[in-house]
């Protein structure tokens, strides 16, 4: 054993442990396993490298990506992020793989948890929020199922059809298989003065898949008066300019953190975030962190109002989410500490200048018309009226990633505070040489 220093177990421990289970050797365990399924070949593997072989061998994977400047939202954001989150977040204060059902040894990571969900409750201005969820999709899906669990007796929701088309998917897939009847709406109002008799709630997007902010003036009252629930996804970088959920009157906000300063990384992984009203607290799913004192009246964290079991057993559970993401919750909350509301606003006014640069200088180029006259802050569409692929391998050749095309036909644009005046004004003139 000694070339196999890394192994576990040692001869003598599978020895022991073949004794105790009665069975004679290893070939005698796996006995009942059809001997066709066993490889008898040489494993094919390559020749041990050095520490520097390795880096050289991975960093020349690495070169083979193209690194292209990100104009491209549709719910993943390329928003800067502070050298210092890494060093933060890596402390072994807060930096567990474990759920912290210990509170006497987790106080660092039940405190950052708490903190986080304090921070998506002053933006989302519910007084609820649970410790973190998948992501934005399934912590939208969640919400449609505590809506029908909230009802008890009711089985539809109504859902935007302006919410992101990956939202909608993951919506439709849980919902297949929990029963639950998920109508897509175009017009929301419409649908739900018409009368639903089994209506447990309607989502909305605060911000929907073409950049617009949504007006949702006396969609709460009309919804309530169906004795459902509202549920707002939200894009929560937005919420430092933008009317929250509770100042819609919605009862349960949902949406994706990866808007707070979490990077791209090829899709993932991205955090979801919930938060609610007092009434739904009990029906909200995953953990929830609280705040009380010790035997010596000193402030600390605990897990609360929910079991350990509740993760457990099936059948008890309000979901079946298990890892709450906390490291990335971790993540963004290092980041809204760093950045406080001066410095998201901020971050809102930059996207906004930059991106009404671009989509006037696009409509002024004569390629494009205007899709949409809702007000935008750093995403946006355009009909395009050149060709689309020769737009986007003229982008592309210049570095960047733009003009991604819509189901409808449409493209869309999305400027963050990483992109500065003279690349917005490259772009233009890349279009205008078409």
């Amino acid at each position: 054993m000694a070339d196999f220093c890394y192994f576990p177990h040692t001869p003598e421990d599978i020895a022991l442990m073949l004794e105790r289970i009665g069975v004679g050797s290893l070939d005698e365990l796996y006995s009942d396993v059809p001997g066709e399924c066993f490889f008898k070949g040489e494993y094919d593997l390559p020749s041990a490298m050095s520490e520097q072989q390795v880096r050289d061998y991975f960093e020349s994977l690495a070169a083979k990506n193209s690194s292209l400047k990100v104009m491209v939202g549709q719910g993943a954001y390329d928003h800067y992020v502070p050298s210092v989150i890494p060093y933060i977040t890596s402390r072994s204060e807060f930096l567990t793989a474990y759920t912290p059902y210990q509170c006497e040894i987790s106080q660092g990571t039940l405190r950052y948890i708490f903190e986080w969900q304090t921070m998506i409750s002053n933006l989302t201005g519910l007084p609820c929020a649970n410790a973190s969820m998948y992501d934005g999709p399934t912590a939208a899906a969640e919400a449609v199922r505590m809506c029908v669990a909230a009802s008890k007796k009711k089985n539809t929701v109504i859902v935007s059809a302006s919410l992101l088309p990956s939202v909608l998917d993951v919506i439709r897939t849980y919902a297949s298989y929990s029963g639950v009847n998920v109508v897509v709406s175009e017009s929301i109002a419409e649908d739900v003065a018409e009368g639903v008799a089994d209506l447990a709630g309607v989502i909305v997007p605060s911000v929907n898949r073409y950049g617009i902010i949504e007006d949702h003036s006396g969609l709460a009252d009309l919804v309530h008066s169906m004795k459902a629930l509202l549920v707002e996804y939200c894009d929560p970088s937005a919420l430092a300019v933008v009317k929250s959920p509770a100042e819609w009157g919605a009862d349960i906000a949902v949406g994706d953190g990866q808007s707070l300063g979490i990077p791209l990384n090829y899709g993932g992984p991205y955090v979801g975030f919930m938060a609610c009203t007092q009434e739904l607290m009990r029906k909200m799913p995953g953990r929830i962190v609280g705040q009380t004192v010790d035997a010596q009246g000193r402030r600390c964290y605990v897990l609360t109002l929910q079991a350990r079991e509740q993760h457990i057993r099936r059948e008890k559970a309000t979901s079946n989410i298990c890892s709450n993401q906390s490291l990335m919750a971790l993540w963004c909350t290092v980041y809204l500490s760093l950045m406080g509301p001066k410095g998201l606003r901020r971050v809102n006014e930059l996207c906004y200048g930059l991106s009404h640069r671009l989509y006037e200088g696009l409509l002024a180029s004569g390629k494009f018309e205007k899709v949409y006259d809702g007000e935008f802050i750093k995403e946006f569409v355009l009909k395009p009226l050149c060709d689309v692929p020769a737009l986007q391998k003229a982008l592309q050749d210049a570095g960047y990633f733009a003009a991604l095309q819509t189901e409808e036909g449409y493209v869309t644009f999305c400027v963050t505070e990483r992109r500065s005046a003279a690349e917005v004004d490259e772009v233009i003139s890349i279009v205008r040489a078409l």
